[in-house]
């Protein structure tokens, strides 16, 4: 077993973490989340650490190492603090707003597009141009966010759109004379 490259896990108090073969299941103050990871990876838990050790250092298992190590630290960050990710509305008209969970956009349709919140994700619309999904599993909200964001993603042109916030949106110069 290779302890290179070993950086444990820290586990806050009110988290626990059951450790299965091929199997990690965390439970915190926001929810609970279970992680099918490698078979092949040994991860102990003892004073409040979780460590991941790998079985050779064969490039493959060095990437799943990485792997599962990061899939168990963000399963712990998830339900201590949970993720977010923003997203912004740039257009003249485009709004976003809350109908009930789900959310309701009006990006320039000739209809507005509702969507609703996979299980365990939370939509917020603090202003008309902004939105912010929440979520405990840190996949989850960036597949939620994504889906979001390809309703009508930022255009070259005009930079209309629905983009991440802080993303920046290369303008093409249009037609010339």
């Amino acid at each position: 077993m290779s302890r290179i490259g070993r950086r444990p896990i820290e586990v806050p108090a009110g988290v626990s973490v059951s450790v299965d073969p091929g199997r990690v299941m965390v439970n915190g103050p926001l929810g609970e989340l279970v992680q099918v990871v490698p078979a092949r990876m040994l991860i102990e838990q003892a004073d409040g650490e979780i460590v991941v050790t790998r079985p050779t250092d064969r490039s493959d298992d060095r990437a799943l190492h990485g792997l599962t190590r990061t899939l168990i630290a963000n399963m712990v960050e998830g339900v201590t603090k949970g993720f977010e990710k923003r997203l912004e509305l740039q257009g003249v008209g485009y709004r976003a707003a809350l109908r009930g969970t789900a959310l309701e956009l009006n990006v320039g349709y000739s209809h507005s597009v509702v969507m609703q919140p996979r299980a365990g994700i939370t939509f917020e619309v603090p202003a008309p141009t902004q939105i912010v999904v929440r979520g405990v599993d840190k996949q989850q909200v960036g597949q939620t966010a994504a889906e979001v964001r390809s309703v009508r993603p930022p255009e070259p042109y005009k930079g209309k759109g629905i983009r991440y916030a802080g993303e920046f949106v290369r303008r093409k110069v249009g037609k010339r004379a």
